[in-house]
């Protein structure tokens, strides 16, 4: 994403919460809108995750979920999506490293 994208997003979400808590943000809802705002791997991210993962793959290791998901949680602090760790699976497949099992849908 472009600094520019980021910066667009950011305004978005602003604008988002002040529409919706004129007021301020009640302390007690601060936990559930950061759950809303739950962030998603960027391409670079995604790349990353796979290149590391591919380079475990190469040295014999058997790639899984669960070694996926570790990895998405550690890039963003938070339980991983289904969608990132199917976009990771999914780049890893393209590469020729397939998971040794397959992604919860």
């Amino acid at each position: 994403m472009t600094p520019t994208g980021s910066t667009n997003l950011a305004t978005r979400v602003v604008d988002w919460l002040r529409a919706g808590y004129p007021g301020g943000v009640p302390r007690q809802d601060y936990v559930v809108l950061l759950g809303l705002l739950r962030r998603k791997l960027t391409d670079e991210e995604v790349h990353g995750i796979a290149a590391e993962l591919a380079g475990l793959a190469g040295q014999g290791e058997v790639i899984t979920v669960a070694d996926v998901e570790r990895l998405v949680n550690e890039a963003t602090l938070d339980e991983p999506a289904a969608a990132d760790v199917a976009r990771v699976s999914s780049h890893l497949a393209a590469g020729g490293w397939p998971l040794a099992d397959h992604p919860q849908a």
